[in-house]
């Protein structure tokens, strides 16, 4: 929302200086695109799809973000449908150590040997 607002004012700007230095009359004005040109970080392949879930482990990874409420609860009823609708799947719910931008190679370690899929996000 903050960097529409940003956006139209520079807009905004760029108009009303080309008005008052005659712009409008054939002249020519230089405005600097606001927009990311720095290269995004590479795409991880997602991973290849389990058969079935049946017996299987599944974490469901709580990032932090949005505060400590905002996914588990979500996690909490996804593992309760588990539990009623597919009782050999486990379901296993995390979070992430530190904010939702940190690394944390302890739970994706854990999760590589212990689990056989996994949920991180967030919701809420």
């Amino acid at each position: 929302m903050k960097r529409k607002y940003v956006f139209s004012s520079i807009i905004l700007l760029a108009v009303a200086l080309a008005l008052s230095t005659g712009c409008g009359t054939g002249g020519k004005l230089t405005v600097l695109n606001p927009a990311i040109t720095s290269k995004m970080v590479d795409r991880e392949p997602l991973g290849p799809r389990l058969d079935t879930l049946e017996g299987k482990t599944i974490y469901m990874v709580d990032i932090n973000w949005g505060g400590p409420d905002a996914a588990y609860s979500v996690f909490e009823e996804v593992s309760a449908w588990f539990k009623q609708n597919m009782p050999t799947v486990k379901t296993v719910i995390k979070r992430k150590a530190g904010m939702y931008t940190t690394d944390d190679p302890a739970l994706w370690k854990e999760i590589a040997e212990k689990g056989n899929a996994a949920i991180i996000g967030i919701s809420g």
